[in-house]
């Protein structure tokens, strides 16, 4: 007879999920035992083989775990419809708010993915394109001269730049508040896609000396 889940089971595979994230992105994926995660989460080994087979599957989930609570937000923020320089406005902030207390999650999001084999690196990646095609078509918004071009890439993938890794400086008890950083990159965004010209945009590029 299958063995009955417990009502909590969710739950508790959530806080598994929690505290071995800190653990990877404080000791590397490496160094992080099933042992010491079982003695971080207070509970035995055999408890932790309950929720996870394995490392892999720990890791594959805090990064699937963090990417879906990161398009729920996204998602729920992005209004297409009002003006383009709120719409981005909107969309940093939301995911700003977002990493709030994921620092850990972030990090193993960033460091630990390519750790994974290619079929799932292959799930996680398209979940990181969505999220990436909602933020390029908000950037096409309020630089439309750039859809289509080789350039509207390379700027949205500056503000992801921006964004993602705010977690190493950024302090929530700082001057600077997290709306107030929002505000700044969208500025930043906006401004700077101004004067980038169609022109330039479609220009071929150039072949330095060196190739």
């Amino acid at each position: 007879m299958a063995r009955t889940r417990a009502t909590d089971y969710d739950d508790k595979r959530r806080a598994i999920l929690d505290r071995s994230a800190e653990l990877f992105a404080e000791h590397g994926y490496d160094r992080a035992s099933m042992s010491k995660i079982a003695e971080a989460c207070g509970v035995s080994k055999a408890n932790l083989y309950h929720y996870y087979k394995d490392k892999e599957e720990l890791l594959f989930d805090v990064i699937r775990f963090h990417l879906e609570e990161l398009l729920e937000v996204v998602e729920g923020a992005d209004q297409p419809d009002i003006p383009p320089g709120d719409r981005l406005k909107s969309l940093v902030a939301a995911l700003l708010e977002a990493y709030r207390d994921a620092d850990a999650q972030h990090n193993v999001q960033i460091n630990g993915l390519r750790l994974l084999p290619t079929d799932r690196q292959a799930e996680l990646k398209g979940m990181e394109r969505d999220l990436v095609r909602i933020f390029s078509d908000a950037v096409a918004g309020v630089a439309p001269q750039l859809k289509g071009t080789k350039l509207l890439k390379p700027v949205t993938m500056s503000l992801f730049g921006m964004i993602n890794w705010h977690y190493l400086w950024f302090k929530s008890t700082g001057e600077v508040t997290r709306a107030d950083y929002a505000e700044l990159v969208s500025q930043l965004i906006m401004d700077g896609t101004r004067n980038l010209r169609a022109e330039l945009a479609a220009a071929p590029r150039r072949v330095t000396a060196a190739e």
